[in-house]
C-alpha cells in the first residue's frame, strides 16, 4: 500500500523567492504530524501544496499514489481540511450548511456530527455571518471530521477556540487517529497542544525540514547540559552539535542536538565536570532551535 502522502524533492517559490526547497517526506496511515515553524517559514505553503492547490516548481507531491493536482472527486472525499480562514457560506445557518455538505459525502457520520454540534454548542439555526470566530472554527472542524477522512489537514485549527473547546477537539483527534487510523498533519502556534496528540514532528527551518521523525526521538535528541566544572571552563566549549551555550566561570548551560546518553561519561571526563542532562518539552525544543 502506498503512503497516503509522498513528497519528493519539493521546491516552491513565492514572488520569485524560494519558500521551500528539497522537501522529501511521507505520511503513513495513523501518523499524527505536528508541523512546526516560525511565521513565514512556509507551513501554509507546504500544506496547500500537499492538497494540490498549487503546483511545485520542482519535485512532486502524491496523494493516495496520485499526483496531488490530478486527484479526482472520489479521492477528494477522502480528505478533510481546515484552513486558517474559514470558507463557510455566511448567508445560511450551520444546520443547512451541514446538511448540504452531507449530501455530497457518502461516508458522512451523522451521529458524530450531532454529538459534536451538541458538545461544542453550535447554534444550528443562527446565520453563519452572526457566529463568533470560535463558533465558526468549530463548525469548520465538524465539516472536516464528520465524513471520516483518511487524510486530515489542519492549518491553525484551534486559534480561536477557548481552552475547553481545544481540549475537546484534541480528544476527538486522538479518537480519530486511534479508531480510524486517519493520517493527520496540523500546524498550530500552541505547541503544548500539538505535543499532546502528535507522534511525529516536521520542523521547518531555513526553507527545508530541519527535523522529521518521531516526537520521542526528537525529545531524546535535543537536551540542555548543566555543567559544573572543577576549574574555569574554556570558551567556547568543544561540544559537538551545540545550539547555544552560556558560560559563567566554572558553570555553563549548553543546548545540543543529536545527544546520546552514552556520551555523558566521556564528556564529564573531558571537562572535569559534573553534568546534569535536562530533557526538554516540544515548546522548549522549538525555542532552542530558533534562539
Amino acid at each position: 500500500m502506498p503512503a497516503i502522502v509522498e513528497i519528493s524533492q519539493l521546491r516552491r517559490t513565492y514572488n520569485f523567492k524560494t519558500v521551500l526547497t528539497n522537501i522529501t517526506a511521507s505520511i503513513e496511515q495513523g501518523d499524527v504530524i505536528a508541523l512546526l515553524g516560525k511565521n513565514g517559514a512556509g507551513k501554509t505553503t507546504l500544506l496547500e501544496t500537499i492538497l494540490g492547490f498549487a503546483l511545485p516548481e520542482d519535485g512532486e507531491v502524491r496523494l493516495f499514489g496520485t499526483p496531488s493536482c490530478d486527484i479526482d472527486s472520489v479521492e477528494k472525499q477522502r480528505i478533510g481540511f481546515v484552513p486558517q480562514q474559514d470558507e463557510l457560506l455566511e448567508q445560511i445557518n450551520p444546520y443547512e450548511h451541514l446538511a448540504m455538505f452531507a449530501r455530497f459525502q457518502p461516508n458522512w457520520d451523522q451521529d458524530l456530527c450531532n454529538r459534536l454540534c451538541q458538545s461544542w454548542e453550535i447554534p444550528l439555526i443562527t446565520k453563519i455571518s452572526k457566529l463568533s470566530l470560535g463558533q465558526r472554527q468549530k463548525l469548520s472542524i465538524i465539516l472536516a471530521l464528520c465524513h471520516r477522512p483518511q487524510l486530515l489537514i489542519l492549518d491553525e485549527p484551534v486559534a480561536s477556540l477557548d481552552p475547553i473547546a481545544r481540549r475537546q477537539f484534541l480528544a476527538e483527534l486522538i479518537n480519530i487517529a486511534v479508531d480510524q487510523q486517519t493520517a493527520i498533519i496540523f500546524s498550530s502556534h500552541i505547541v503544548t497542544d500539538m505535543e499532546r496528540v502528535a507522534n511525529k514532528v516536521w520542523l521547518l527551518k531555513h526553507k527545508t525540514l530541519f527535523w522529521q521523525g518521531e516526537l520521542d526521538t526528537l525529545k531524546e535528541s535535543v537536551v540542555r547540559l548543566h555543567i559544573v566544572a572543577e576549574t574555569t571552563l574554556p570558551q567556547p566549549l568543544t561540544i559537538s552539535n551545540t545550539l547555544r551555550e552560556v558560560h559563567q566561570g566554572k558553570t555553563a548551560i549548553v543546548t545540543v542536538t543529536h545527544w546520546h546518553d552514552a556520551d555523558l561519561h566521556a564528556l564529564q571526563q573531558q571537562l572535569q565536570a559534573q553534568i546534569r542532562v535536562e530533557h526538554l518539552n516540544l515548546e522548549d525544543i522549538f525555542l532552542e532551535l530558533h534562539a
